[in-house]
């Protein structure tokens, strides 16, 4: 499955679109990890473990998103577009959400 950004892919026309197609992947993380960012968020650095989940909760999206076109017999997503937000209490929760056309090259 081929899967991108843009609307189109040079060379490989769109032959059939067969709609929209969308996934999400809520993660939460875990109160240890909540607190080690605290500290680095005072000290400054990257957060690994954020960046874990975040991964995480990317590659579920698409896993979701790929699955839900297939199901409707395409070879392609086109239009791909990913958010991230945080939901729950306090933002506790890790959301990615993605949508895109499902099509047939």
């Amino acid at each position: 499955m081929l899967i991108v950004t843009t609307h189109f892919i040079e060379g490989r026309p769109v032959r059939q679109h067969l709609g929209m197609v969308s996934s999400q992947a809520i993660l939460g993380a875990n109160v240890v990890l909540d607190l080690v960012n605290a500290i680095r968020d005072f000290i400054g650095g990257r957060s690994k473990g954020y960046e874990r989940v975040l991964a995480q909760a990317r590659s579920d999206a698409l896993k979701g998103l790929e699955a839900e076109a297939r199901a409707l017999g395409a070879n392609a997503i086109v239009g791909v577009d990913l958010d991230y937000n945080t939901v729950g209490p306090n933002g506790s929760m890790l959301m990615v959400s993605v949508n895109g056309s499902a099509v047939i090259l």
